[in-house]
């Protein structure tokens, strides 16, 4: 899903980590290329909702939201926390 407002960055947030059917764990894309998790656009949400009303490219402008069916080595840019996979493991 794209996302070129905070109203749809707000759409995405309330749909929850997880897309619903089926329980897909999701995860942010930024201008840059950068994934941000769930809880890292939480965490930065005010930055997160200044760059993308003033379309400022800074690492923080999300750009898209998707799921991750089979990254499992998919980790999150500011945190550096794995997001989880729907059908990938860790290795």
């Amino acid at each position: 899903m794209n996302i070129e407002n905070t109203h749809q960055l707000k759409f995405a947030l309330r749909c929850g980590k997880y897309a619903w059917p089926g329980g897909y764990p999701c995860y942010f894309v930024t201008s840059d290329g950068a994934v941000l998790s769930y809880e890292a656009v939480l965490e930065e949400l005010r930055q997160v909702m200044f760059s993308i009303k003033h379309h400022i490219s800074d690492g923080w402008r999300v750009i898209g939201y998707d799921i991750n069916y089979e990254d499992g080595q998919l980790y999150c840019d500011h945190t550096g926390i794995r997001i989880e996979s729907a059908y990938a493991e860790a290795e």
